[in-house]
């Protein structure tokens, strides 16, 4: 991936991605580990500085950890730490923010690891440099247009771009879908205004995530320490009509009201916003040849931490399309899938996050999104008969495991698809651009032969591998 030369004073890529934030991060780097011509354009002069979304997700985790970043996702962080509740000065007892849910072989990560967002972002943005691409910051979008060929993108200053694809990740007041002319359809989860601010503050552990709960309709305070920082995230729910104070001296306020700290004991705040709860989609996630992703098709509720994981892992659905789409494998007709796959599963993660936000589903199992698949989409070919409901199916997230001394996570990584034969020993087609593996019997799969797509999930099933072939050249897995 890289930045290609100006023709005629317009800058020539194949894809032109707006939002230098998670979404967009993560899908530069799939793309650029695919040799995809692509530019990555952010208006602001830096990356985002501040830990909104703090929580990483199972699911999440394993789609870094294709992305070559399990190591440093996993220094960069730690787990959550367990609630202590206060009153009055007082430690009133622990408060456990979420359900247990045990690893399992399938599912290597069990547990929501807590990196700030633009820790995340950083670590994203060094492995794109890594890669051999960059983020062109400071480059406002302020039109866009298309035709049958293409795409081109006017900005505040420097030279227009044309592409072949836009992808808007340029956050829930996308300027790209507002010029798409997209409608965003959603409401108010809670009218009372919220604040979020990363500080640093004496007087409360580090071990805890210190919660001081609603007293006398005064609000709401929960202070957490941030790992792999000496920062703590504040995070205050105020009662509706309250007005909001982002300076030091209004932090230091509200925590002092709200707690039984004192407002000195607020030494610095390093990034604050404030918001009201939403939820909001996108009407559509594709107009012509440009796709939104992220903040810009939906916007949650931070309480179910659902935001920035579904975001990450619309990058990640996106990406292998394009990919195949633009090296002429497959027909352009694939992309028709993303928001077939994407929307639906959008919709269900905004229902979640207002469920979590309003106390009626508690995270942990119902948020790690381990087990959301594309059952229903077209790309979901299963010719197996007679299955049980909770078999795995085309569709479903492949499970990792060990089995004849090989690893399917470590088989899967990689932008390749996968051929993999489970307890049956029959002929294989040759498919040059699959990684063909074989294992003895494995009681996540159940025998057969499965098609495992770039982003992890069953693409094609069979007892046999007849139809496999057929069904590789429609997806543009190329063949001898």
């Amino acid at each position: 991936m890289e930045l290609n030369a100006v023709k005629e004073n317009v800058v020539d890529t194949d894809v032109l991605i707006v939002g230098a934030g998670p979404a967009g991060l993560a899908l530069a780097v799939d793309l650029a580990r695919r040799g995809v011509r692509a530019l990555l354009v952010e208006r602001a002069v830096g990356l985002f500085p501040g830990s909104r979304g703090k929580g990483l997700q199972p699911r999440t985790l394993e789609v870094l950890d294709d992305l070559g970043l399990h190591h440093a996702i996993r220094a960069a962080g730690a787990s959550y730490p367990v609630g202590m509740i206060w009153q009055d000065g007082n430690r009133q007892g622990e408060h456990r923010m979420f359900d247990e849910s045990g690893s399992s072989e399938g599912s290597p990560y069990s547990e929501t690891w807590m990196v700030p967002q633009w820790r995340t972002q950083e670590i994203l943005f060094a492995r794109l440099t890594e890669l051999g691409a960059d983020v062109a910051f400071g480059r406002e979008l302020v039109g866009i247009t298309q035709d049958r060929g293409g795409v081109t993108a006017e900005f505040a200053s420097g030279a227009p771009v044309r592409a072949r694809y836009a992808v808007a990740a340029d956050g829930g007041r996308s300027t790209v879908r507002r010029a798409l002319g997209i409608g965003m359809t959603g409401e108010t989860v809670d009218p009372n205004p919220m604040l979020v601010a990363d500080v640093r503050i004496t007087g409360l552990d580090r071990d805890n995530w210190h919660v001081f709960p609603p007293a006398d309709g005064r609000g709401f305070l929960a202070i957490c320490p941030l790992a792999g920082t000496e920062d703590f995230q504040v995070a205050a729910q105020l009662p509706a009509g309250s007005e909001t104070d982002l300076s030091l001296d209004g932090i230091r306020e509200l925590v002092a009201a709200y707690s039984h700290l004192a407002p000195d004991a607020v030494t610095e705040v390093r990034w604050a916003s404030d918001f009201r709860p939403r939820a909001a989609m996108a009407d559509r996630f594709r107009e012509g040849r440009v796709f939104l992703v992220g903040d810009a098709a939906h916007v949650h509720s931070p309480a179910g931490g659902q935001g920035l994981n579904t975001s990450v892992q619309d990058a990640y659905n996106l990406g292998w399309k394009l990919g195949a789409v633009l090296s002429g494998a497959a027909p352009e007709s694939l992309l028709d899938s993303y928001e077939e796959e994407r929307l639906p599963i959008a919709a269900e993660m905004l229902g979640l996050s207002t469920r979590v936000h309003r106390g009626e589903v508690r995270r942990g199992e119902a948020t790690n999104q381990l087990g959301l698949g594309y059952r229903g989409s077209s790309l979901a070919v299963e010719t197996r008969t007679g299955l049980s409901e909770d078999v795995l199916r085309a569709g479903d997230r492949a499970p990792d495991g060990i089995r004849g001394g090989v690893r399917l996570f470590d088989v899967f990584q990689g932008p390749h698809w996968t051929l993999l034969a489970v307890g049956t020993g029959p002929d294989l087609p040759e498919l040059p651009t699959c990684r063909t593996a074989r294992i003895p019997s494995y009681e996540l799969y159940g025998d057969g032969v499965f098609l495992v797509r770039p982003d992890g999930y069953v693409g094609w099933a069979g007892e046999t591998a007849e139809g496999a072939k057929r069904y590789a050249a429609e997806v543009g897995v190329q063949m001898c």
